[in-house]
């Protein structure tokens, strides 16, 4: 675990602790050991060590109300004695290593054994000058010097291939330190409630220390290891660590112990922190990874090479989200306990399949390989035949002894030809492209916003056709405030009065909503003079804190009477409850529950509502259909939220069964329903029809009722009055999409999908199943990408399935933050359009980089081959072509991958998964533009020497000097790419190609400094580039032929690409490819919390049955002997449906049914998931 073993680290807390283990009552090791124990064993432990949570507390020194005094010589020794909250993380790869790893690609070790056997023969003078008999082996090169000459096209060689891996590692080298940076500035951001000096303060999460009382709350990361000392309703998700999905709840007399890394999912708390850093649980299992890692990393490298840096950089910045979690992912992966799976996960860790992008590239990059490879090959053939024949047959030589290094330096440089055409003809500058475009954007979207965890996620949003968003918070401003109370039978329009309400029921409301709501939950001065009041916590909890203070009374005093340990028993708000309740011991004895929560649902548990004159009085069935639609739908229809206030006396004795929460909350007396309005963000509207715009559907899915969620929705301009679209709420939408037997099937979401815009009153479960629905869905030709904005903890399974989820920085639980992809610093849905323009950007990039690329790899392999099998001699030489690759890989895709988004992407429609990565344009600019190029050089090989009345430079011997002529060819060919390389600014066949360009100063820099360094390389190159210097009416030709080809891309513009049927497209992906084998069996197991919870039993129940069905079935048929089909068509009905949620138990019988040829059975299996090609 980075630079500390487990031993050194004990050895030096031995030390600390002998010297300070007087100061406080209990050492490191003690914690460390209770912090292991678990449920009631921890409870008597520490009742017998310490007697009581608070014993510890004294233990500690700190107090359980007040919290540490917060010194800072106190927290310093405590960082000593106990360790900081800080995992020290993995070393970052030196750049050694990286340049290591960039040695590893395989064409460059071809190139670097050819450099080295080049050089070695060069250096071996042949005994005896019997060279002369053999034949064309040394035509003119008697020239002492040159003779001498040999090793420099080696050392050159060796020379650009060190070149080529420097620059490839001193670029992963530069993005790993990008993503160090962006990892540290998330840590920093994280922050966690404590209590220091009785002052409840957030500090940065590696601030906190043994001893501290953090106050934890629904939707946390846990920061630390600590206990539990007081609290309500509090549970865990501890799958993390123990791989169990069910929630633990949480006591302080039966499970105190609180773990780090684990998840708040409902209620809150105080707890006091007692293991922090190395010394919590994450933190131990870290230590023991680090020792692991090491060696599994090793194993690892020889198989991930090229994209190896780019997916561990990826992972490190995949599950930043706490301090705490410097790379939680291992401990992700063995979620749901398959510890042996850990290894076939961790190369999976991808999110879900590849980016789209990834996919396309490696598919094209597979396909070029390939080509060049056969390419390669033919020329070495060719050549080596030729001379063999022209040699040994045509002149009739000996093979002679001596003559074997002669020959053999011959077959080298052959060999190193066919290399060189292989180089050039690999795009090792893909993927290169890829991360310096991603890494570009990534680093300019953190200025708009977006903080971009997973890299490829910030693609894969160029290609959403579809976002699903919240409301709350994303869409409005988050600022809630009361507009409408209905108080004492009267419907106030706006606040009322307090002197018109009536006394007895002001002070039930003020006391109503001061204790029945998070006491972390305030409201605070504005920060600027006439700002507004800043809202603290629950945004809702505020708006009636607000309205409070509207009244002309004050929270704070009933909140001092009452203080949160005095609350009798809190049933805190979740999905399924919907509202939230707190009961006190009255003076007398007796128990006062008040409740609070969305309308519909408290009202219909109303009997009682308080009269104008403050009296309870019966409130009936009918009287509450008239309230829902006198008041509750005209509030609705505005777009305000309704919430219900009310309370409950209980008598003392006998008290009531507090568990029994059905009959709690019934009978209860209402006291008001106000109207919440939350403002629509002033900026939405526009992106919303920038979105529309762009061909992205946007979807509301919220919490509030129906009526609220089509005003906003209207407001925002989702939907419009007279278009044809859905808004249903959740249960309708359960209803339509489940059959009789309540399973959901795929094609009644598909009934559904397309025209819904608004769910309302929807669950987490919703959600999720309606982005899951629209993945799966295959009723439209393109897979649908769908991107979803969460804030809360019950949003993390549908950020987890959707191809990009956004979290919520500012409102967003660490919960949802740790399953998104993409945080908006801002939570402004704004954000997400520039997420999408970015994300397309990249898109383009890489098409730009492409269409450059390819028509330089086509042009220069045909060159050398033809030249090759021509005149026995590539016209480019080795190291020319290395550095037509450099400038072509590294530099092109440097200043073609940084091109700054417009405006214009969004005007068209998305790409979708299966468009190629090179269109019907680009395929006509790559071979229109190859066309010219071969044509010119082509000339210049034949005909050049006249033109230019120079000696020819074809058939020359070995080791001869450079020629004018091949010069001249090598100048031009790099000329017609620089300008290439500008017309390759535009992609969609758009005549001006310098629009914008001087927006992009890094490409300007490019050019330009490939065009001096080609100056500097023709005239002073020499020997080593097999140039010779040029004079300046060669040069101007050069670069005239160069300026031909703006001119020629004009023409290319011109020609309508309808008339080119014949052109293909390359590089998409076909619905097959989509999903590659592994990723079919981790969908098998890839179902939600949410959704196993609520299915498990039901799986459990199915199962059971459907294999008594079989057995008796089986049985009879035995009996029979007849149908035996018939028993396997009932067998696998039934698999379908539980299909999409068991782990498919055993594929048999769906092979046996194969067998069988029972078309009823096969095709209901499949039916169970349209995606899933994996089932025979």
């Amino acid at each position: 675990m980075g630079d500390m073993t487990n031993s050194d680290f004990y050895s030096k807390n031995q030390r600390n602790e002998a010297n300070h283990a007087g100061e406080f009552g209990c050492t490191l090791q003690e914690l460390r050991s209770l912090m292991e124990l678990r449920g009631t064993e921890a409870v008597v432990k520490i009742k017998e060590t310490y007697g009581e949570t608070e014993g510890l507390c004294r233990h500690l020194k700190t107090s359980p109300t007040e919290g540490l005094a917060g010194t800072a010589a106190d927290l310093e020794k405590r960082k000593l004695i106990f360790g900081k909250n800080f995992i020290p993380p993995k070393k970052p790869k030196t750049f050694l290593q990286l340049v290591w790893e960039a040695l590893q690609d395989v064409t460059l070790i071809i190139l670097e054994i050819a450099a080295i056997i080049s050089l070695g023969l060069s250096f071996y003078q042949p005994p005896g000058e019997g060279n002369e008999g053999c034949g064309t082996a040394t035509g003119g090169a008697e020239d002492e010097g040159e003779a001498e000459a040999g090793w420099i096209e080696g050392a050159a060689i060796l020379l650009s291939v060190i070149c080529v891996v420097l620059v490839t590692a001193f670029n992963d080298w530069s993005k790993e330190k990008q993503f160090r940076g962006l990892q540290s500035r998330i840590e920093q951001e994280q922050k966690f409630t404590v209590v220091r000096g009785g002052q409840v303060i957030q500090i940065p999460v590696a601030e906190i220390v043994v001893g501290d009382i953090a106050q934890v709350k629904y939707g946390d990361l846990l920061p630390a290891d600590g206990i539990f000392i007081q609290g309500n309703d509090l549970k865990i998700d501890e799958s993390s660590l123990t791989g169990e999905s069910d929630q633990v709840r949480k006591s302080v007399d039966k499970d105190p112990m609180l773990l780090s890394g684990t998840h708040v999912m409902e209620g809150s708390g105080r707890m006091l922190v007692t293991a922090v850093g190395v010394n919590s649980q994450t933190g131990i299992i870290f230590t023991l990874l680090g020792a692991g890692g090491e060696e599994e990393e090793k194993k690892d490298k020889k198989g991930k090479m090229q994209d190896g840096n780019m997916e561990n950089s990826q992972n490190k910045a995949k599950q930043q989200d706490g301090a705490a979690a410097m790379e939680m992912q291992p401990l992700k992966s063995a979620e749901g306990g398959e510890g042996d799976d850990k290894d076939k996960k961790k190369s999976n860790m991808h999110k879900k399949e590849k980016s789209v992008l990834q996919g396309k590239l490696t598919k094209l990059a597979v396909q070029i390989g390939k080509a060049g490879l056969v390419m390669s090959a033919i020329t070495v053939i060719i050549l080596v035949l030729y001379f063999a024949i022209d040699t040994f047959v045509v002149n009739k030589k000996q093979w002679l002894p001596e003559c074997t290094p002669v020959y053999v330096q011959y077959f080298v440089k052959f060999f190193i030809i066919g290399v060189t055409v292989l180089v050039v003809a690999v795009p090792e500058g893909l993927p290169l492209a890829v991360t310096i475009s991603l890494a570009y954007s990534v680093k300019k979207m953190m200025k708009d916003n977006n903080l971009v965890r997973h890299l490829d996620a910030c693609e894969t949003m160029g290609n959403a056709t579809a976002i699903c968003s919240d409301k709350t918070g994303t869409l409005t401003t988050n600022r809630m405030t009361v507009v409408q109370a209905y108080v004492g039978d009267v419907h106030y329009k706006e606040i009322p009065d307090p002197d018109s309400v009536p006394a007895k029921t002001l002070d039930l409301l003020v006391n109503a909503i001061a204790i029945n709501s998070a006491y972390t939950t305030k409201i605070l001065p504005p920060e600027k003079e006439g700002g507004l009041p800043r809202q603290v916590g629950n945004k809702t909890e505020c708006g009636l804190l607000g309205f409070v203070l509207d009244l002309k009374q004050d929270y704070e005093p009933v909140r001092n009477l009452i203080p949160e340990e005095k609350l009798y028993k809190v049933y805190t708000f979740n999905s399924v409850r919907k509202s939230m309740s707190t009961v006190i011991k009255m003076p007398d004895g007796s128990f006062r529950m008040y409740s609070k929560g969305a309308s519909e649902i408290v009202l219909k548990k109303c009997s009682r509502i308080l009269n104008a004159a403050g009296e309870p009085r019966i409130f009936r069935p009918r009287d509450r259909d008239e309230m829902v639609k006198k008041v509750i739908e005209p509030m609705a229809c505005d777009g305000l939220r309704t919430i219900c206030v009310a309370f409950r006396d209980f008598s003392s004795s006998p008290e009531p069964d507090w568990d029994n929460e059905n009959d709690i909350l019934s009978d209860l007396t209402c006291i008001c329903v106000v109207g919440i309005e939350d403002p629509v963000r002033p900026e939405v509207p526009e992106a919303i029809r920038k979105c529309q715009r762009a061909g992205i559907t946007v979807r509301m899915v919220t919490g509030d009722n129906i009526n609220t969620a089509r005003a906003i929705a209207i407001k925002c301009g989702i939907i419009h009055p007279g278009e044809d679209f859905l808004c249903l709420e959740g249960k309708e939408f359960n209803r339509r999409i489940r059959n009789e037997k309540g399973e959901i099937e795929q094609e009644r979401i598909d009934k559904i999908w397309p025209k819904l815009r608004v769910l309302a009153r929807s669950s987490p479960t919703d959600k999720h199943t309606l982005v899951k629905g629209i993945i799966d869905s295959t009723q439209v030709e393109q897979r649908q990408v769908v991107a979803v904005t969460g804030d809360g903890t019950n949003d993390g399974p549908a950020l987890k399935k959707a191809d990009v989820g956004f979290a919520m920085g500012i409102a967003g639980t660490d919960v949802a933050k740790e399953a998104s992809d993409i945080i908006l610093t801002d939570d402004n849905f704004s954000s997400i359009v520039k997420a999408v323009m970015w994300g397309r950007n990249v898109y383009d990039s890489i098409s730009k980089f492409l269409q450059f690329q390819l028509t330089v790899n086509i042009v220069a392999v045909i060159v050398a081959f033809t030249g090759a099998c021509i005149t026995q001699d590539s016209p480019l030489k080795a190291v020319q072509m290395l550095w037509v690759n450099l400038i072509m890989d590294t530099f092109a895709s440097l200043a073609l991958a940084t091109e700054p988004p417009t405006e214009a992407l969004l005007l068209r429609k998305p790409y979708g998964r299966n468009k190629p990565l090179i269109s019907r344009t680009m395929m006509k600019n790559i071979l229109g533009h190859a066309v010219y190029q071969l044509t010119l050089i082509f000339t210049l090989l034949f005909v050049g020497e006249k033109m230019f009345k120079i000696d020819s430079g074809r058939n020359a011997p070995l080791h001869s000097p450079p020629s004018e002529h091949y010069t001249i060819i090598f100048n031009t060919f790099v000329m017609m790419q620089l300008f290439n390389e500008i017309n390759a600014r535009k992609i969609h066949g758009e005549r001006n190609v310098f629009d914008g360009i001087f927006r992009n100063p890094i490409f300007c820099t490019i050019v330009l400094g490939t065009f001096a360094i080609q100056i500097v390389i023709v005239q002073f190159g020499g020997k080593p580039f097999s140039c010779s210097p040029l004079q300046l009416d060669q040069w101007m030709w050069c670069v005239f032929i160069g300026l031909g080809e703006l001119v020629w891309g004009q023409v290319i513009a011109t020609i309508p690409t309808s008339r080119l049927k014949f052109l293909k497209e390359a590089g998409r992906l076909t619905e097959k490819e989509e999903v590659p084998e592994e990723e079919l069996n981790e969908d098998v197991e890839e179902i939600d919390h949410a959704e196993r919870e609520l299915r498990r039993g039901q799986i459990l129940w199915f199962r059971g049955l459907n294999r008594i069905q079989t057995q008796i079935e089986v049985v009879n048929t035995f009996k029979s002997g007849t149908s035996f089909q018939g028993a396997l068509r009932r067998q696998s009905s039934v698999t379908s449906q539980t299909q999409d949620v068991t782990n498919i138990s055993s594929p048999s019988h769906v092979s046996l049914s194969n067998a069988l040829s029972s078309p009823t059975s096969t095709s209901a299996a499949a039916a169970g998931h349209p995606r899933r090609e994996g089932i025979p």
